[in-house]
């Protein structure tokens, strides 16, 4: 049987980053009453889906002070990246529990043939 330990680091980097996003809107909540402008739904959004984009959104909208803007964006692009790159290995990581016969699962496996018995 293949083994895959990609999992773990992939559910190491997802649940720091909602960990840590969490963290930070409970300890500077005015941070992000600014950045969001006081509604709760687009961070609670971002914790679930685009975490390291929710935090990276955070962090350069409040030490810019013209916005978002320039190289701002190769930022915001990279953390999209590593958010749906998350996203992905998690679903490889977790192929071999898609029930047979749906789209993406894998083949099945040839069972496993019996030693040949030595010659005499």
């Amino acid at each position: 049987m293949k083994r895959n330990s990609s999992g773990c680091l992939t559910g190491f980097v997802a649940g720091f980053s909602r960990f840590f996003l969490i963290f930070a809107w409970f300890a500077r909540p005015a941070l992000f009453n600014v950045v969001f402008g006081g509604s709760w739904i687009l961070p609670c959004l971002g914790i679930l889906f685009l975490p390291f984009t929710t935090l990276m959104y955070a962090i350069l909208k409040t030490n810019g002070t013209m916005g978002i803007s320039g190289i701002d964006w190769l930022w915001i692009a990279l953390a999209v990246v590593v958010d749906l790159a998350t996203i992905g290995a998690a679903g490889a990581a977790n192929r071999n529990q898609i029930p047979q016969g749906y789209p993406g699962s894998l083949p099945p496996e040839p069972p496993a043939t019996p030693p040949a018995a030595p010659k005499p």
